[in-house]
């Protein structure tokens, strides 16, 4: 016996009136009105009864899919006791008093059976008895991984009664085996984490929770991939009340359940099958930070497994300022897990999520367990003791072992002495490198490399490290110059600017490698930070010879130098001032804490400690050079031997005297000379070579607006050369260069620049010779006409290119007067200027470098150069619609040319 309930929902008075009898039949239409009145009225409510009958059918029915139009179709099977059912079933309802409604149609299918029938092989069924489909396009009778079949379809035949209960047996027992096949797949999980050497216990720990006593439910949304995404995380954690011995951060962990929402990768959810939560998860490398971590395992309905990693990142910057932005921001990414099938790419997205203020309410008042109180109290006590209290959780001492950190062979180096044009004694090292005898330098086809260090520390040359720029590029085939100017530790110039290094030190290092390789010779510039601003002055202001350059890379540094609102409030307030008046005529800081100092140095390095810095560490001498510059690296990109060696050997005096200079250009947002004069964005000329700009997508002193506005600047300035821009994910200043993983997420952009750089020379060089036309013109706008060497060849080169010569007939003259009854008035000088502007742009042609006009054609040509000021005609503005015109442009560079026009 069975019983069955009409939901309100239903169309009673479609199905019981005019599809069971008709419009016309007594019970169709009169019959509805009348039932629809009751219901509505509440008169008499409606005492409908279900009829089921179950029994047998001669399995004659078949499902037929439609590969062309990818139809479904359902040939229900032939029931010849059906007309004697429905006899019966009318004489029950005259016995009830009432009226059976039988609709004409048998639309009406319920448990459909026998739709994939399971079956021992692929000749006699759709999957097997533990649910799994079988692949057709598989030679041994394989199966499809991750597809499942667990519903009544599965059943072969009718079993006589409600198969209600069957298809329950039949979908736990499939379910069973899928379980134990997906567990397979954490074993794969777990071992490439551990070949990656990455934290591989997530699930192994997850066996110890088996009973949850705090239970809650986390609803974040957000954007992955830049697509919508949302999260509903239900959280189990197993607090212990009573007095352990347990820690506390170890009780914030727990599992982890839900789905996971973004259409844009996957059309229907991703259900979590294993997670992992670790609310107070700590790191040696970062003692005061505080981590949420959320590793889950997701299943997709297409069968793909997903790996999704989660972190919110919490640190005692301004006694938790960002407190709420950090601990409701989930930084995400999610992963494919490959089946190792051909054409099954990775899947690879990143992007934030966000908790509201009302969804994280909500989580907390429908909060369950009888830990619940517990679990709050161990949260607000890690969250105060990471925000106010400021207690570390470990030590970087306690990574560093002085016996395991052994320096390795270095290759070998000479140290030259070099004096500058203003007589300052500087050095530099050069490797060179062995793959090429000395007597064949001037052949060799790898041009050499001159690094620039940043402020005081170094970047390049790293001996606690098992490789680093100096090495790989030696072993790309360079010889290596690495320049210690007056800002080095070694050599601590008691009063300089970074433009001297501009002017001096890196001309001084040109020299020094042309009389070394017997001629002025090419050669690939990098410089880091402010480097990198060293190099555009020395280019731009005209001190090296463009001619030398064969590219130009730059990691947080370039002719602009945009720097993050913290760092700008820094150096918007006095400090600096006061800093330099505290430390009086001896401006270099010894930086060791048992290095012997004064007491204005100790007082400066007091007020360093003071200073505010976004991440802290456990090393005092870290902690003052990061109070004098900020942060220069995320702790955890850097190894504890790399972090040792940088505090304690590698800069153990810091010359302050360059950062009143570094002040007016970080005020400025641009390279400007000593006295703050902007004297070096006005040449771009002298900029013709490659450039690849580098910058940390983790921002903490420098932002990408550097590198995005240096590659703006020089596409549109010399477009005849390649210009690139990388953001690498997850770096932020120094460690770019300096980190444990530097060499393979970082170095290949470099290597691969230097390659392209000398193969394009090569290139270019082919063609010159065999005289081909095309590249006149690049070939004459790469020359700078500033070179001091051969003062008239610059216009030579000028001259003997090829130009195109395009005469205009004004609207007044020649063939142009026919149609000027055509053209709208009036016929004034800027009506001809904005012809010749609508000339250029309808032919798609480049703006003119030289406009000539003679008598009333020049007057016009002066118009035209009015209008590019007054109207920015003439830069790269593009019609998009009829009268109606876009373009885009640097405001900087744009208010100086109207000020010098």
């Amino acid at each position: 016996m069975q019983t069955a309930v009409v939901p309100r929902a239903y169309p009673r008075f479609i199905f019981k009136g005019l599809h069971a009898y008709g419009l016309l039949s007594p019970y169709g239409f009169l019959y509805g009105i009348i039932d629809f009145l009751k219901q509505v009225s509440g008169f008499d409510s409606s005492q409908d009864m279900v009829l089921n009958v179950m029994g047998h059918d001669d399995s004659g029915g078949k499902l037929t899919f439609e590969k062309k139009t990818n139809k479904v179709l359902f040939k229900p099977p032939h029931d010849r006791l059906l007309s004697r059912k429905t006899e019966a079933l009318n004489k029950i309802a005259k016995k009830l008093g009432g009226v059976l409604y039988v609709p004409r149609y048998r639309s009406l299918s319920v448990h459909l059976l026998g739709g994939c029938v399971a079956a021992p092989d692929i000749s006699s069924g759709v999957c097997n008895p533990e649910g799994q489909v079988f692949d057709a396009s598989s030679p041994i009778g394989g199966v499809h991984r991750g597809l499942y079949i667990c519903d009544a379809s599965v059943i072969p035949c009718s079993v006589g009664i409600n198969p209600c209960l069957t298809i329950t047996a039949a979908a736990e027992y499939i379910s069973r085996n899928l379980i134990r096949d997906l567990m397979k797949d954490i074993v794969y999980v777990e071992k490439r984490n551990l070949s990656n050497k990455q934290p591989c216990s997530v699930f192994k720990v997850m066996k110890n929770y088996s009973e949850s006593k705090v239970r809650f439910t986390e609803i974040m949304r957000g954007k992955l991939g830049g697509k919508q995404c949302v999260a509903r995380l239900i959280v189990n954690l197993n607090i212990v009340n009573k007095d352990t011995q347990k820690k506390s951060h170890t009780q914030l962990q727990g599992k982890v359940s839900g789905y996971i929402e973004c259409k844009s990768i996957e059309m229907e959810r991703m259900h979590i099958i294993y997670g992992w939560v670790d609310l107070c998860e700590t790191k040696a490398r970062t003692p005061y930070t505080q981590y949420m971590n959320y590793r889950l395992l997701l299943a997709a309905s297409s069968g793909a497994r997903y790996e999704f990693e989660g972190r919110k990142i919490m640190n005692p910057y301004l006694l938790g300022v960002y407190a709420w932005r950090e601990s409701t921001t989930l930084m995400v990414t999610l992963k494919k897990i490959s089946s190792n099938r051909p054409g099954n790419d990775l899947v690879h997205h990143s992007g934030k999520l966000h908790i509201s203020l009302f969804e994280l309410l909500k989580s907390l008042w429908s909060m369950k367990g009888e830990s619940k109180y517990k679990f709050m109290y161990l949260l607000m006590q890690s969250l105060f003791r990471t925000y106010c209290l400021q207690v570390p959780r470990g030590s970087h001492h306690a990574l560093f072992d002085a016996k395991e950190s052994t320096q390795k062979p270095y290759p070998h180096s000479a140290m030259h002495d070099l004096i500058t044009g203003d007589g300052v004694k500087i050095r530099i090292q050069h490797w060179e490198c062995i793959s090429f005898p000395g007597e064949l330098k001037l052949q060799r086809k790898r041009h050499p490399v001159l690094l620039v260090n940043g402020y005081s520390t170094e970047s390049y040359c790293l001996p606690t490290e098992p490789t680093d720029l100096v090495r790989t590029l030696l072993n790309d085939g360079h010889d290596v110059w690495l320049l210690h100017g007056r800002c080095h530790w070694s050599i601590a110039s008691n009063d300089f600017s970074i433009e001297d290094i501009g002017r001096f030190d890196i001309p001084a290092a040109t020299a020094k490698m042309n009389e070394f390789y017997g001629g002025s010779i090419k050669f690939h510039l990098i410089g880091h930070c402010i480097g990198g601003l060293s190099c555009h002055i020395a280019l731009m202001g005209g001190y090296v010879s463009t001619k030398q350059i064969a590219s130009l890379t730059c990691s947080n540094g370039s002719m602009f130098y945009k720097l993050t609102k913290s760092t700008m409030v820094k150096l918007w307030l006095p400090l600096l001032p006061i800093s330099m008046m505290v430390l009086g005529e001896n401006t270099v800081l010894p930086m060791l804490r048992e290095s012997p100092t004064s007491f204005r140095h100790k007082l400066m390095k007091q007020i360093a400690r003071l200073i505010p810095r976004y991440e802290r560490c456990t090393c005092d001498e870290c902690e003052v050079a990061s109070g004098i510059f900020g942060n220069a690296f995320w702790h955890e990109n850097v190894s504890p031997d790399m972090h040792h060696w940088m505090n304690m050997t590698n800069l153990p005096e810091l010359p302050m005297s360059g950062f009143r200079h570094l002040r007016k250009i970080c005020n400025a947002g641009f390279v400007v000379d000593s006295d703050g004069t902007n004297c070096y964005l006005m040449h771009p000329e002298r900029m013709a070579f490659p450039t690849l700009y580098v910058s940390g997508g983790r921002t903490l002193l420098v932002t990408p607006e550097t590198s995005f506005l240096a590659q703006k600047y020089m596409k549109t300035h010399q477009p005849s050369f390649r210009h690139e821009r990388v953001v690498v994910d997850g770096y932020g200043h120094s460690d770019l260069w300096i980190g444990e993983k530097s060499a393979e997420k970082v170095f290949p952009h470099v290597r691969k620049h230097i390659r392209l750089a000398e193969e394009e020379e090569e290139e270019e060089e082919s063609v010159s010779k065999s005289g081909n036309e095309g590249m006149n013109e690049a070939l004459s706008w790469s020359h700078d006409p500033y070179e001091e060497d051969d003062e008239d060849e610059g216009y030579e080169s000028v001259s003997d290119a090829e130009w195109r010569f395009v005469m205009v007939d004004l609207r007044n003259h020649g063939k142009s007067a026919e149609f000027v009854k055509d053209l709208p008035p009036p016929h004034d000088l800027e009506a001809s200027a904005n012809d010749l502007a609508n000339l250029i742009t309808s032919e798609r042609w480049k703006w003119p470098d030289i406009v000539v006009g003679h008598s009333l054609g020049g007057k016009v040509a002066l118009q035209f150069a009015q209008s590019c000021v007054n109207e920015w005609l003439g830069t790269n503005i593009r019609k998009v619609e009829e009268d109606h015109y876009a373009w885009s442009f640097n405001l900087d560079g744009a208010l100086q040319m109207f000020n010098s026009y």
